[in-house]
């Protein structure tokens, strides 16, 4: 019977070798995908060419406003090929805030969508159960 434990042990002390080699090579690709996306930001560091806004114009086709030094272009992007447009003016352009993020956070896009499609229990004002209140007192029915 002694025979018969051993092979549970081993069994068990496998999974968990395993597993601790499956941690350290997720640890590993963090630190290295961390450490590419700083070389790659510090490769382009100091560039004089800037993607400063891209809009679709159709399936796989796009309009970008790129910065080039102090010149601002308009470019079509298509699979195959890169035209010029036009030069703006920087005057004409709305930039992005210096430092600012254009991203909405999370909780803030939740709330729009919950108020573009709300419940029919919350179109009475009742708030669903668990909801976070964000400090404020619920109506009180009468």
């Amino acid at each position: 019977m002694p025979a018969a434990g051993m092979g549970a042990v081993n069994r068990v002390s496998e999974l968990i070798t395993v597993l601790i080699i499956f941690v350290l090579v997720l640890a590993l690709t963090l630190l290295v995908t961390k450490w590419l996306a700083g070389y790659q930001k510090g490769q382009r560091s100091g560039s004089n060419i800037e993607i400063v806004d891209t809009c679709p114009a159709g399936n796989g086709k796009y309009i970008q406003i790129v910065r080039l030094g102090e010149t601002y272009v308009a470019v079509a992007v298509c699979k195959d090929s890169v035209t010029l447009l036009a030069t703006v003016p920087k005057e004409q352009l709305v930039l992005p805030e210096a430092g600012g993020s254009s991203t909405l956070k999370f909780r803030e896009l939740f709330h729009k969508a919950r108020a573009a499609y709300p419940d029919a229990e919350q179109a009475d004002g009742e708030k669903a159960a668990g909801e976070e209140t964000d400090g404020q007192e619920l109506p009180k029915e009468e």
